[in-house]
């Protein structure tokens, strides 16, 4: 009787031992997992040439309407309606009509929206 206590007791303890050891082999690999996903930063997006050139013009538009919030582009200067009519033209032909919506979205989300005038 005593061996059958005796292993009864080994069992229990084994069990508790092995959910121990099932816990912190999981807890380990959530905290390599967070320490890789901080390493690798997941803002890092790589862009295509096409999709580059579609960033830079959706930003240097967004510069020309922050100078003109309310403004209809009628009322811009010559300058600025022209090269905000040429900008675009140039988003709607080469990046709309050329990119995925996802792209194009992407970018847009994507505008340097930190924008300071005194260039």
């Amino acid at each position: 009787m005593t061996i059958i206590l005796i292993l009864k007791k080994i069992s229990l303890h084994m069990g508790s031992i092995l959910f121990l050891a099932i816990g912190i082999a999981v807890a380990a690999a959530l905290f390599g997992s967070m320490a890789l996903q901080s390493m690798n930063p997941i803002n890092e997006v790589i862009l295509s040439p096409l999709e580059k050139k579609c960033q830079q013009i959706a930003n240097e538009g967004y510069k020309i309407h922050t100078l003109y919030p309310e403004a209809n582009p009628d009322d811009l200067p010559e300058d600025d309606r022209k090269r905000l009519l040429y900008l675009d033209d140039l988003w709607m032909t080469e990046c709309v009509a050329a990119l995925p919506a996802e792209s194009v979205f992407s970018i847009v989300n994507n505008v340097e929206r930190d924008v300071s005038h005194d260039e």
